[in-house]
């Protein structure tokens, strides 16, 4: 495996580490910013909207640049946000300052996915975009029970300088460690990738990977608030509690990543199905520690985890250039926006416990959007795809060699 497909990994852990840090800071940050939990929640979606809505603009701004330049270009916009996060004087200024965040870390990782695709052969691929997603799984492994650690013993201000010290650190290594390739494509090649856009089944595809993230989200947004006063778990037990919970994130990934290739709708399917138990689960025993606990890192099992299936599925329904990975990535935090939104509104209506029987709803919805692929004969879409993905961007043999 290139080396560089491990520092684009880095790179995406210091943008999910910075998504992820307010869900492990919402009582702290409400305190501080005079606002409500529910208010910090919805931090979390301006971080998604923006990502969902501006990432592919930015992806776009950058394209003509040659990938490494295209990610430090990205990396300076995302520490901006986060420098500006710190120095937060009030709600309003942190709204903005997620907003950048948000839109930089979801070019990156449009950008970060093409390129690892185009440094790697395609027999390998799956289990590259596996080394790529454990950035984000990392992020709720390390990143996310650090950085609350941080946030919980020197103020959440710190936790964001912390993040921003990271990002310099990933710009650094990226710097030194991915070959300065040329753009891959051409305008062509743009205009190719805005024409798979009408296949209608890009369209039926990409929500499936919604509903994914969406029913994990609605829970994992308010894992704090949750196993802190419905659970009965002090504040301090909490890092432990992510920790675990990033740690099975990081075993469901390399699991599904080793199965993306040749059981892609299976995967999605079983983890749906596991999903909508452990998130029902976790809503009918939220005030039993111990049953608490296991539906939590179920979830975290069967969850983000299926990114790798997902975004197979996405590239051989459309094609594996930057703009196909970044829309898709911008339906994956439309996931977040639904999930962490509705949430909210869940909470305030029905209480904390009515977050998790909304992701329950989700994955059960999602589930459903599978059953064409799962029953032969009923869709055009193979029920288990047996050939490599359609027209996958080239691998650039030269560049691997490079490295």
């Amino acid at each position: 495996m290139p080396r560089a497909v491990y520092i684009l990994a880095l790179g995406i852990f210091a943008m999910v580490t910075s998504e992820f840090v307010v869900a492990g800071l919402m009582p702290q940050m409400a305190e501080g910013l005079h606002v409500t939990v529910p208010q910090i929640g919805y931090l979390i979606t301006a971080f998604a909207v923006a990502m969902a809505a501006g990432g592919p603009f930015l992806t776009m701004a950058v394209a003509r640049l040659p990938p490494r330049t295209a990610l430090m270009t990205l990396f300076a916009v995302f520490l901006a946000g986060n420098v500006l996060a710190a120095t937060a004087p009030g709600y309003a200024v942190m709204t903005t300052a997620r907003v950048i965040t948000g839109v930089a870390s979801q070019a990156f990782f449009g950008v970060a996915v093409s390129l690892c695709v185009q440094l790697t052969p395609p027999e390998v691929r799956g289990r590259a975009i596996a080394v790529v997603m454990n950035g984000l799984m990392l992020g709720t492994l390390l990143g996310l029970p650090l950085s609350t650690l941080v946030g919980e013993r020197f103020g959440w201000r710190a936790a964001f300088w912390v993040i921003s010290a990271l990002a310099l650190v990933a710009a650094a290594v990226t710097r030194a460690g991915v070959p300065p390739l040329q753009r891959a494509g051409s305008d062509g090649s743009l205009r190719e990738e805005l024409g798979v856009f009408r296949n209608p089944k890009l369209w039926l595809v990409l929500p499936t990977s919604t509903l994914i993230i969406g029913a994990t989200f609605s829970a994992f947004s308010y894992f704090n608030p949750i196993l802190t006063e419905v659970t009965g778990f002090s504040t301090g037990t909490v890092p432990a509690l992510l920790i675990a919970y990033g740690a099975t994130t990081v075993l469901g990934n390399t699991v599904v990543g080793r199965l993306a290739d040749r059981r892609t709708v299976p995967v999605l399917a079983v983890g749906l199905l596991l999903n909508a138990l452990f998130l029902a689960g976790f809503a009918l025993l939220a005030d039993m520690p111990a049953p608490a606990v296991v539906c939590m890192l179920g979830i975290g099992l069967v969850g983000v985890t299926m990114n790798p299936a997902m975004v197979t599925r996405v590239q051989r329904t459309g094609n594996a250039g930057p703009l196909v990975n970044t829309v898709h990535s911008s339906f994956i935090t439309l996931g977040v926006i639904l999930g962490s939104s509705l949430g909210a509104v869940a909470i305030d209506t029905w209480g904390l416990r009515a977050t998790l029987w909304l992701g329950a709803a989700m994955a059960v919805l999602g589930l459903t959007t599978l059953l064409p692929e799962l029953t032969p004969g009923r869709s055009g879409t193979p029920a288990e795809p047996t050939r490599p993905a359609r027209r996958p961007a080239p691998a650039d043999s030269a560049s691997r060699e490079r490295i």
